[in-house]
């Protein structure tokens, strides 16, 4: 019988001139910094690093997709072992020429962004969808924080989990403060253009800014910078 390769899966930068590194820094710099195109272009021609803008669209539309995916695989396995003591739940207004949208977003006790989801309502089939989602991804809470949106209460009724909804006049304010890094991206971006590059970079964003989220301000500078190096040796680890 022939034996079985074990040869390891192809490199995705191998039909790339540039290293994997600078790849991976100018995703890094575009998702994680309120930065366009252009300001990466010109910080990274500083560091002595030639690339155009449109580069920089190509590599972060090919590459950011992929290292957020093995963020959120890594994540996600890690987090499974933890207990989910409370979601915050909560829709944003996104303007596409001219269009209201929804990107709904769940959050956990600790300002971890769970899940993003575009819709073009906030109806209770829309508020449905993107619970089943959060929950078929992430496991039950303990309990789920809302606003006073009636579509949460009628989604989690045909659920069957309205009794762990809790409301309250501060209570979702987590949830709200994790609009803040979307919505500098999109003021810097000069906002999105289309429902599939708004839900794609949502996703990837909340990925890669719970990556480097390290609580800094709730923990000494020592702790801060041991937590900094290692995200960033598991970032340069990605795709390698």
């Amino acid at each position: 019988m022939p034996r079985k390769s074990r040869a390891l899966p192809p490199s995705p930068f191998r039909r790339f001139n540039s290293s994997p590194e600078v790849i991976r820094l100018v995703v890094m710099m575009y998702v994680r910094f309120p930065l366009s195109l252009r300001n990466v272009e010109d910080l990274l021609f500083e560091r002595g690093i030639d690339v155009c803008h449109e580069t920089v669209r190509a590599w972060w539309n090919r590459f950011g997709p992929m290292f957020a995916g093995d963020i959120r695989r890594q994540r996600v396995s890690r987090m499974r072992g933890f207990r989910h003591w409370r979601w915050n739940l909560d829709e944003m207004y996104v303007k596409l020429n001219g269009e209201m949208v929804y990107l709904w977003r769940a959050v956990d006790h600790e300002g971890e962004i769970l899940e993003s989801y575009v819709t073009k309502t906030r109806d209770k089939q829309a508020a449905l969808k993107f619970m089943k989602k959060a929950l078929k991804r992430h496991g039950a809470p303990e309990a789920i924080v809302t606003d006073g949106l009636r579509s949460y209460g009628a989604a989690m009724d045909e659920i069957g989990n309205r009794q762990k909804q809790e409301t309250g006049r501060y209570l979702n304010n987590r949830c709200e403060n994790s609009h803040l890094s979307l919505r500098r991206r999109e003021r810097a971006m000069l906002r999105f253009r289309r429902m599939k590059s708004l839900q794609k970079f949502a996703s990837v964003h909340a990925n890669i800014h719970n990556h480097f989220n390290q609580e800094r301000h709730l923990v000494d500078r020592q702790t801060f910078k041991e937590r900094r190096s290692a995200a960033m040796v598991e970032w340069r680890s990605l795709a390698s």
